[in-house]
């Protein structure tokens, strides 16, 4: 029955990499091991074993560049767990059309950055208001202007008194190069950015704004859920308009080394964090103006606009700063050797968890496995979250990552993969590398799937050294591949704009509810 149970996990290897993520409410035992032994005759039997899990010191730095950022992430958050951590976002800007012809005597009316944030899903955060008696400023026209708001995605402090917390946005010009969006770069680089360009105070809501004329009904303006700053004309007037004509706006290459970037960030040290589609191509600057156009002997002065690229193939990053307090600092760089008592896991540069395989469950499994002739059903890494250090009202993430990590011994050098369970038996019915219990109550559990990893090394018949083998968590989702559904990489991840963190039960001996492995093997 041992070989048939290995033949059918090798047929399973064959089948195509799929949808590997599935959230039940109530736990079970693999299909793959309850269809080929309890259904055979076989008991099955469930023991429980320690596990050593520590925290991974990641030194709060993250790769968070063009080629990383699906979203960017803005705004500060303070809690006492993992402390204060502030994010802002850098990037390039460029023309629509270099050498511009301004026209005569052009003069800038107004500037704004338009951001594209990312927004609630629900339609019933949607809120519209109407103005019929709205006079639209350029050229005093009757108007009907119809508002719509909806709540961004927030993390961290939403509200103060009853009220959504109010952030006050900054935009800074940067005077250091930024490189190309092929650059690597990480979460620790602050661009130089002095000059304040402009600021807004934010109440959490992208706002879609329609004008209509009332004379013909048509469109004199409209915008789709966007945050909207105000910059300064003056700057942009001299910085721009002033050099029409001039090699500074010839091309990209002398541009981009000229107007350098853009930095937004937040004032103050706490509130929340909030995303935005940097790649979006409504996030732009657009400056307005005026300038002299002569017809058949009249001039006048016509307001048109033009806009400057700061999404899509511009060099953009992120910039996370940490603040922790001596509790947490303490607790990740401790020995690890027997695990830590509590683990702490972050997206954005914040640590990773480890887990390894004690020796002793290892042998002891072996001798089940050669004596016995048992063999593994099911093998599940079960982790609360901590009730005493994470009872708060953050939403508690619905995915994080794992993948298994060992020593190459011909390179000496560490590599990493998806677990042997993603690779091997993710087209199996049923079958979810990890599921959620209890998001909503206090404390949450989570499950991840390890019954192939776990087999490959009780049932090597070599025996070989599993001690540089362990598993590697973060909070963080798998990015999916064009068709939606499969894993793009295990490299390919949502870490370096995820907001979350929480604090999990680790290797604590006094706590019921410390990490293990739930093992479901069969014998005859």
């Amino acid at each position: 029955m041992i070989k048939n149970m290995k033949r059918a996990f090798a047929v399973f290897s064959l089948m195509i990499f799929g949808s590997a993520v599935l959230y039940n409410c109530e736990p079970e035992i693999d299909s793959l091991g309850e269809q080929l032994f309890l259904n055979d005759g076989t008991n099955g039997n469930e023991v429980s074993y320690d596990l050593i899990a520590y925290n991974i010191d990641n030194s709060d730095v993250v790769r968070a560049d063009y080629s990383t950022l699906g979203s960017a992430v803005i705004g500060a958050f303070n809690e006492p767990q993992f402390g204060r951590q502030e994010a802002s976002y850098f990037t390039q800007i460029r023309m629509s059309a270099y050498d511009p012809d301004f026209g005569t005597n052009a003069v800038v009316d107004s500037v704004v950055m338009v951001l594209k944030p990312v927004v609630q899903q629900s339609s019933d955060s949607l809120v519209t208001t109407t103005n019929e008696s709205y006079v639209y400023p350029n050229g005093n026209v009757d108007a009907k202007l119809e508002l719509k708001t909806i709540p961004v995605t927030k993390y961290g402090r939403t509200k103060t008194g009853g009220t959504i917390t109010p952030l006050t946005l900054k935009v800074h010009e940067v005077t250091e190069f930024m490189g190309s969006f092929t650059d690597s770069v990480y979460s620790n680089k602050n661009y130089d950015a002095v000059q304040e360009l402009g600021s807004k105070v934010f109440n959490g809501l992208a706002k879609t704004v329609t004008i209509t004329k009332d004379a013909d009904n048509s469109t004199l303006f409209t915008s789709s859920n966007d945050i909207r700053i105000p910059l300064d004309k003056t700057f942009f007037q001299n910085k721009i308009i002033a050099k029409k004509g001039q090699p500074e706006l010839k091309d990209m290459a002398s541009f981009i080394r000229y107007f350098r970037g853009l930095k937004v960030s937040v004032q103050g040290n706490d509130g929340y964090l909030f995303s935005i589609n940097p790649n979006d191509a409504g996030t732009q600057v657009i400056m307005y103006y005026k300038y002299d156009k002569t017809e058949n002997g009249t001039t006048t002065r016509p307001q048109t606009s033009y806009g400057f690229s700061i999404g899509s193939a511009n060099a953009h990053s992120g910039y996370y700063k940490y603040t922790r307090p001596t509790a947490f600092t303490t607790a990740i760089s401790a020995d690890a050797t027997n695990g830590h008592p509590k683990l702490y896991t972050q997206g954005m540069g914040g640590p990773s968890i480890g887990i390894k395989f004690k020796p002793e469950v290892i042998k002891d499994l072996r001798d089940r496995f050669k004596n016995d002739k048992t063999a593994i059903l099911s093998a599940k890494i079960r982790v609360y979250t901590d009730e005493q250090n994470w009872n708060n009202s953050l939403l508690k993430p619905s995915e994080l990552t794992i993948v298994q990590r060992y020593l190459d011994k011909t390179t000496n050098k560490e590599k990493t993969s998806f677990t042997s369970d993603l690779t091997s038996l993710s087209g199996a019915p049923n079958f979810a590398y990890i599921k959620t219990f209890n998001l909503d109550k206090n404390p949450a559990y989570y499950e991840f799937t390890v019954t192939k990893s776990l087999k490959d090394i009780v049932e090597d018949t070599e025996q070989k050294d599993f001690s540089d083998k362990y598993f590697k968590i973060d909070l963080a989702q798998f990015l999916r591949a064009s068709d939606g559904v499969a894993l793009a990489g295990y490299n390919l991840t949502t870490r370096p704009f995820a907001r979350e963190r929480i604090v999990f039960v680790g290797s604590d001996p006094s706590n019921e509810k410390r990490i293990q492995v739930k093992v479901v093997y069969g014998s005859k």
